[in-house]
């Protein structure tokens, strides 16, 4: 295996730095010595070779929350993110007599510091490995979809196995370009994470879903963990008797902030892309899969709303699902209307276009990919059959009492095979984790809602043909003649009424109790949720291999279609980059404002001004009286920007970014901390998919708003004592 510390060359990655389009792509670590042109245009100072460096600076600082980026800010472990993703751990600590959410979390010592959500992790990623050649080691092209799909799993699990023999870490196997190349990660994982300041959902979350992915915005998406340690420096879990982690390397804050027209750069996990996947995926996304798993996420939002009085503790217990339903369901909702006044498809198509004349006028590379395209389409259609029911079976996830008492049982099934066979989710490296989402239940469940959200969603599935239901499902729930149009909610509520009633899933202590139990036990259980998760699990289980069957088949498909995508953007000079897959990346440009629409400029910079200019007193838009009345009183502190005559609350970027980007350091030329990148504008929203240089924009929260609010109107002056800051 050859391990990438520094960097690794990727020939087939190579294109001419000249052809790269400004500001697009989410750059791999080793790919940036190939733009080093690029960066050096756009204002960076530093040496893009030293950014390759994973265990240097500044990328030694830059962390993973496991669906969020953070960074370490201080020599004692201290981690900067946005509010939205330390809010689970915020509300996690949340009661009705001590909503933290509304009033905010900040811990003048380490002992008032709270732990975070059980489960919560920091990731430092230290080693990146190929290791292509061994994932596809006993891969043939001879092999059915299943069969390719277990050997490229086997190997991967057992290169992970490898890697874990020192549980300090985490190891996974990525692939990238669609299995066109596999890599391993190594990342120490640090276990104890504690809660240090918050400030108040009225800042944090100013302006609410209202403003989400709209410009001008006055958020101040910002939150603070500490990562702690055992005695002796390596990873525990928690203890009192713990310690601050002391990175190797913490970013310095620079508190003179970014100007108009600033080299920025954002390291990070970016979440997923979708930047190369064909015309015909395209189309049936935002034509069917989007609307409707969008019309699903309002209606979750719909019966929570309206099954939990507000500041309620069922209310308390549901803010973090509803904060992520209802950013997915704006997302989409934008994204759709992005596609259909946009040309995305017809461009699409016409890439596909040129890509087959230009297969077919030469017959070497025609017979290499000439069935490329074709074959994939083939593949993916097949899969979209299902996709009514596999839908309405992913949202039933919501049901807190049928997901725990699904997962307690494919435990209980896996653990009777060795390790190394078991389903990922489900071995020994899973369990603490496993149990830990066991433990959290309680704080993200409501037996009213969570009846509901059941109640709506079998309320679809009856309405599926009879072809896509599941027997199990039918029988256990008297459905076997009922349809859509006979359907009764009323005699289902009594049903699951009674079924709520005699759970014990409801309980931590069974939970945790079942988790070692025998298979034996939960097929002769009385547990009306675990009769349910036991007598489907057939069914549920053809599903899954019917899943892989297909996913293998598309396997050797997929990256014959990037190879030939590959070569055809390489020989018209064009970039290549590689999805987003919540690995490391880097992404660069400049603080710059943009033109949404004809006969309207938005400058690239808010300020406190504007935040009055919004409040309501109301939610989304009801800042603290003790904030209104420091800015009524221009109480700047030394944090004003004389260009705009205020403090600057948000700016813009043209950094391409995506989810899990969320809470990564905004870094200047020098690599110094100047905010967080927590969102983007209306127009990239369909960023994902498709990217425009003109209208793409990344909204970061300024690091002068972070420490004015921090120190005059929180008083978190203990934790800016203990950052490096720099003018």
């Amino acid at each position: 295996m050859k391990k990438i510390i520094k960097l690794l060359t990727l020939p087939l990655l190579a294109f001419s730095a000249s052809s790269a389009v400004a500001d697009e792509g989410m750059w791999q670590p080793n790919q940036l010595p190939t733009i080093t042109k690029e960066l050096t245009k756009a204002g960076l100072q530093l040496n893009p070779n030293d950014l390759t460096d994973l265990t240097g600076f500044p990328m030694g600082a830059i962390v993973s929350l496991g669906g969020c980026t953070a960074s370490f800010v201080s020599d004692q472990g201290l981690v900067a993110t946005n509010h939205h993703c330390v809010y689970g751990s915020v509300q996690y600590n949340s009661t009705a007599e001590n909503n933290l959410l509304k009033n905010g979390f900040l811990a003048k010592n380490f002992a008032q510091e709270l732990p975070a959500t059980p489960g919560s992790r920091i990731y430092v990623t230290e080693e990146i490995t190929e290791v292509t050649k061994l994932v596809k080691s006993s891969v043939s092209s001879e092999m059915s979809g299943s069969e390719r799909y277990k050997a490229v799993d086997s190997n991967s699990k057992k290169l992970v196995a490898e890697c874990e023999n020192d549980d300090r870490y985490r190891c996974s196997v990525v692939n990238f370009h669609g299995g066109l190349e596999y890599y391993l990660f190594k990342q120490l994982t640090i276990r104890d994470v504690r809660l240090v300041h918050a400030p108040a959902s009225s800042i944090g979350k100013y302006g609410g879903d209202i403003d989400n992915w709209m410009w001008p915005r006055h958020t101040g998406d910002y939150g603070f963990y500490r990562a702690y340690v055992g005695k002796d420096g390596q990873p525990a879990d928690f203890s009192k008797d713990n310690v601050p982690y002391q990175p190797k390397h913490h970013l310095k804050v620079n508190k003179s902030s970014v100007d108009d027209g600033d080299y920025i750069m954002v390291l990070g996990y970016p979440g997923r892309t979708n930047r190369y996947r064909t015309a015909y995926e395209v189309e049936n996304t935002f034509s069917w899969t989007y609307p409707h798993a969008k019309a699903y996420r309002e209606e979750i939002i719909d019966l929570i709303y309206s099954h939990s009085a507000e500041d309620s503790e069922a209310r308390i217990k549901y803010e973090s699902t509803l904060a992520g339903l209802a950013n997915y369901a704006k997302n989409y909702g934008s994204m759709i209307h992005s596609y259909n006044k946009g040309s995305f498809l017809a461009r699409k198509q016409t890439l596909e276009k040129n890509l087959t004349t230009w297969l077919n006028s030469n017959t070497e590379r025609e017979a290499q990919y000439g069935e490329a395209l074709s074959g994939l389409n083939n593949l993916v259609k097949q899969d979209d059959k299902h996709q009514a029911r596999d839908l309405i079976l992913s949202y039933m996830g919501y049901s807190k009492m049928l997901s725990t008492a699904k997962s307690l049982h494919r435990l209980a099934v896996e653990n009777t095979k060795p390790n190394i066979e078991r389903e990922r989710g489900y071995q020994a490296r899973d369990i603490a984790r496993f149990e830990q989402s066991m433990k959290s239940v309680d704080r993200r469940y409501d037996e009213k809602v969570d009846q509901e959200i059941l109640v709506a969603m079998l309320t679809h599935y009856v309405a599926l043909p009879k072809a896509e239901r599941l027997k199990s499902f039918d029988k256990f729930f008297g459905l076997a003649n009922v349809s859509a149009a006979n359907f009764s909610a009323k005699k289902l509520r009594k049903q699951l009424a009674r079924m709520y009633k005699k759970t014990e899933l409801n309980s931590q202590a069974q939970r945790l109790a079942l988790m070692n139990e025998p298979l034996s036990y939960f097929n002769n259980s009385k547990d009306p949720f675990i009769q349910l998760a036991v007598t489907s699990f057939k069914e549920r289980k053809a599903i899954e291999e019917q899943s892989k069957e297909l996913a293998g088949n598309i396997q050797a498909f997929r990256p014959k279609y990037m190879a030939a995508l590959i070569a055809y953007f390489n020989d018209n000079n064009l970039p290549v980059y590689a999805d987003a897959n919540s690995t490391l990346r880097i992404t660069y440009g400049n603080v710059k404002g943009y033109s949404p629409q004809d006969g309207l400029t938005a400058t690239p910079f808010t300020t406190l001004e504007g935040i009055i200019a919004k409040d309501t007193g109301v939610t989304p838009f009801d800042a603290p009286q003790k904030q209104l009345d420091l800015i009524n009183k221009k109480h700047y502190g030394e944090y004003a920007k004389k260009a705009i005559g205020s403090v600057p609350v948000n700016y813009l970027g043209t950094l391409d970014i995506t989810g899990g980007n969320s809470g990564s350091p905004t870094l200047n030329n020098k690599a110094e901390f100047v905010g967080l990148v927590f969102d983007g504008v209306y127009e990239s929203i369909i960023g994902d998919w498709d990217y425009d240089t003109k209208l793409n924009r990344s909204i970061h929260v300024d690091v002068r708003y972070m420490l004015w609010v921090m120190e005059h109107v929180d008083g978190a002056t203990n934790l800016i004592a203990e950052m490096d800051i720099v003018e």
